[in-house]
């Protein structure tokens, strides 16, 4: 068992945190947000994360699990410490360090012997060095930097931590590596140990790979529509390629969103960018993503003869994804702005999302249930693939227009049409 603390109570805090305490380590959610640690205390979870809520109640209730304000008391008390802060991206596509920086100087002067800082958070290559320094320069006993990226995805997080591909720990000292082992021993995968900058590269590395599938499947999709092909029927093709693999992110749609890959996209491009390395493939990847976000509105034109000047359009699905309510570069807003500045009046609808959405587009173009969102509509756009989506009784559904465009592929076509449905979707005809 080990004491731990988890700096920042966060997407990726708040999971690591409760999934390790759920190992059986003793652990400290941290975090400066005094609004944040009081939801917790009251058992309100900050995230949305289905089965996040019952297993922080759960080791809360068994005494592993507790979440304060106070840094110092946490930092002394513990041996490993985590940073899990947000990496948000400047303008540029840089990654802004601030948070990290700050948190690493704050862990130092709260140091009373030797700990494992963990960098938790996606961090450019090197980071490990500057918090390393930043600890010197404030601390002058022992202690080692790790670096250990999470690959956690939004909607099945938990499992993902519990049943992980692999553990990757960048370690210096066989001191740090031993404690880490240590911690995840209760995790039955394969444990890579490399540099701290190796670490660091790997999330990069793996993140920007995922968003190349996406991007690279999307421009299939779109040769597919013009030759009579059909692009789902090439991604199960391709993923019976055993040096590609059946979990290959090749479904085809409107588009890569949410926290990690546009941000680590950019981030990778950047890093290229100021050591001279060519970055052009990541540039194209980046490029058709954003163009992919729009695709949706020619299919709309195509369906109103090119007019959509004051037609009424609803949008289901905000959230980039389904099983998550982070709206986050979601292809969805992209959509939305941009019939919105076609002159088109756009409705949306999100069960999950639906309080993040509000803070984006504000409350008139929200709306309560999907059958208010496609009563009125000119057209009908899914914009992600959550189970309330794929079992809408369509049959029933009481709809002025039958038009839909699938923006995910995930209804049969001949049956749309069967039910009458001017329908469309992505890749194929």
């Amino acid at each position: 068992m080990k004491k731990i603390s988890v700096i920042g109570t966060g997407y990726v805090g708040l999971v690591t945190g409760t999934c390790l305490a759920d190992l059986g380590h003793e652990v400290v959610g941290v975090d400066i947000d005094k609004a944040k640690i009081e939801m917790l205390l009251n058992g309100v979870m900050p995230i949305y994360e289905p089965g996040i809520e019952e297993l922080v109640r759960k080791n809360v209730e068994a005494g592993r699990l507790v979440f304060t304000t106070d840094f110092d008391k946490a930092v002394k008390e513990t041996e490993i410490v985590f940073i899990a802060v947000g990496t948000p991206s400047r303008d540029d596509g840089s990654v802004n360090l601030d948070y990290v920086k700050s948190a690493a100087e704050m862990i130092a002067k709260s140091m009373n012997g030797y700990k494992v800082i963990v960098d938790k958070s996606t961090v450019p290559v090197g980071t490990g060095e500057v918090v390393e320094k930043i600890i010197k320069e404030n601390y002058a006993g022992e202690f080692d930097v790790v670096s250990n990226p999470e690959f956690l995805k939004e909607g099945t997080a938990i499992d993902d931590f519990s049943n992980p591909d692999r553990i990757v720990i960048g370690a210096e000292s066989t001191r740090a590596e031993k404690v880490m082992r240590e911690m995840y021993e209760g995790l039955k995968t394969e444990i890579l140990v490399t540099s701290i900058k190796t670490a660091e590269m790997i999330k990069y590395a793996s993140n920007a790979l995922l968003a190349t599938e996406i991007s690279f499947i999307n421009s299939i999709a779109n040769i597919c529509e013009k030759v009579g092909a059909n692009v789902v029927d090439v991604s199960k093709g391709m993923r019976l390629d055993q040096r590609i693999g059946m979990k290959a992110f090749l479904a085809a749609g409107i588009g890569y969103g949410g926290s990690c890959f546009p941000k680590d996209v950019k981030g990778l491009i950047q890093m290229g960018n100021e050591v001279g390395v060519d970055m052009s493939i990541l540039e194209s990847v980046e490029k058709i993503n954003e163009s992919q976000k729009l695709i949706a509105i020619e299919k709309i034109k195509k369906m109103l003869a090119g007019d959509i000047q004051g037609k009424k359009v609803a949008v289901l699905g905000i959230a980039f994804k389904a099983g998550t309510d982070d709206v986050r570069e979601s292809p969805a807003l992209a959509l939305i702005k941009g019939l919105q500045q076609e002159g088109a009046t756009v409705v949306a609808y999100d069960k999950v999302a639906q309080e993040q959405a509000i803070k984006v587009l504000g409350e008139n173009v929200l709306v309560e249930s999907i059958e208010e969102a496609v009563a009125e509509a000119e057209v009908v756009v899914v914009t992600n693939n959550s189970d309330e989506f794929k079992n809408i009784d369509w049959e029933n559904m009481q709809m002025k227009n039958k038009r839909l465009v699938d923006g995910r592929n995930i209804y049969d076509p001949a049956k749309m049409r069967d039910l009458g449905f001017d329908y469309v979707s992505v890749g194929r005809e």
